[in-house]
C-alpha cells in the first residue's frame, strides 16, 4: 500500500506531513511572512513531538546556522521549507539537532530534525511549524492543500502538486 502511495504519477507529486501534530491552515500561522504567503504556498502543523522527517524523496539544499530550519528539493524539482517554530532563529541552534546534511539525498519519512519540543514552547513565540513550497510561483503547476485535522509524519498527503 505505501508503494502505490508515494509512487510517482507522472507529472503529480504529493508532499506529507513532515511532523506529527494538528494541521494549522497557512492563513492561521500567527506570522505574516507565513500566513500572507510571501514565502510560498503552503501548509503548518502544530507539533506533538519533536521530530521533522522528510516528506519527500529528495535532497537537502539547505540548514541555517541557527538549525531551526531545513530546506530540501523533492525530485520532481519542488523546493520545500520546513521552518519549526516561531522567531526560533533567536535560539542560536539550541534545542536543535540536525540529522542529515547539505547535499544528503532523503526518503519519505527519514528523520530529518529533533527539536526539544518544552524548550521550544518556552523560548519561541509558537511551536507551530510551517511547511511552504518556495518555489510556488516557478513551478508552474497547480497545488492542493489537503483539508485534514491531523497529521502522521512521514504518511498523511498534505500537498499534492500536479
Amino acid at each position: 500500500m505505501l508503494k502505490k502511495l508515494f509512487k510517482k504519477t507522472k507529472g503529480e507529486e504529493k508532499i506529507v506531513a513532515a511532523l506529527n501534530g494538528k494541521v494549522v491552515k497557512l492563513e492561521d500561522v500567527p506570522d505574516p511572512v507565513f500566513n500572507q504567503k510571501m514565502m510560498g504556498e503552503g501548509i503548518a502543523i502544530e507539533p506533538v513531538q519533536g521530530e521533522v522527517v522528510s516528506p519527500v524523496n529528495g535532497k537537502v539544499v539547505q540548514i541555517p546556522a541557527s538549525k531551526h530550519a531545513i530546506g530540501l528539493e523533492s525530485e520532481q524539482g519542488a523546493e520545500i521549507l520546513i521552518h519549526v517554530g516561531l522567531e526560533t532563529v533567536a535560539l542560536e541552534g539550541k534545542g536543535f539537532t540536525p540529522h542529515v546534511r547539505v547535499g544528503d539525498k532523503v526518503s519519505v519519512g527519514q528523520s530529518l530534525l529533533s527539536f526539544d519540543l518544552d524548550f521550544i514552547r518556552e523560548n519561541a513565540s509558537s511551536t507551530v511549524t510551517p511547511m511552504v513550497i518556495t518555489n510556488t510561483n516557478t513551478l508552474n503547476k497547480q497545488m492542493r492543500v489537503a483539508e485534514v485535522s491531523d497529521a502522521k509524519a512521514g504518511e498523511t498527503v498534505l500537498i499534492t502538486i500536479k
